[in-house]
């Protein structure tokens, strides 16, 4: 299935999703540069950054039920 009409090239949750991970990747390095903090800064990278994958896997869905699934799981993860 085609999902293009539900998710534009404008679509917000998306571009929140986005700045979003730039935000916790500079979060990152700071940690990992300024902190010597290495295992909750890596978790931290890894949930931060999984929202924009998951909300771009629902884009790739077959069904509707599908894309409903992984956005579901996308939204799960947000904070």
């Amino acid at each position: 299935m085609d999902n293009d009409h539900l998710f534009m090239d404008n679509n917000v949750a998306y571009d929140k999703a986005y700045q979003f991970a730039i935000r916790i990747v500079k979060a990152y390095r700071y940690l990992c540069a300024e902190k010597s903090e290495f295992v909750l800064s890596k978790q931290l990278l890894r949930s931060g950054t999984s929202i924009g994958a998951n909300i771009t896997e629902a884009k790739g869905g077959i069904s509707k039920a599908d894309f409903s699934a992984k956005i579901s799981i996308a939204y799960k993860e947000t904070p």
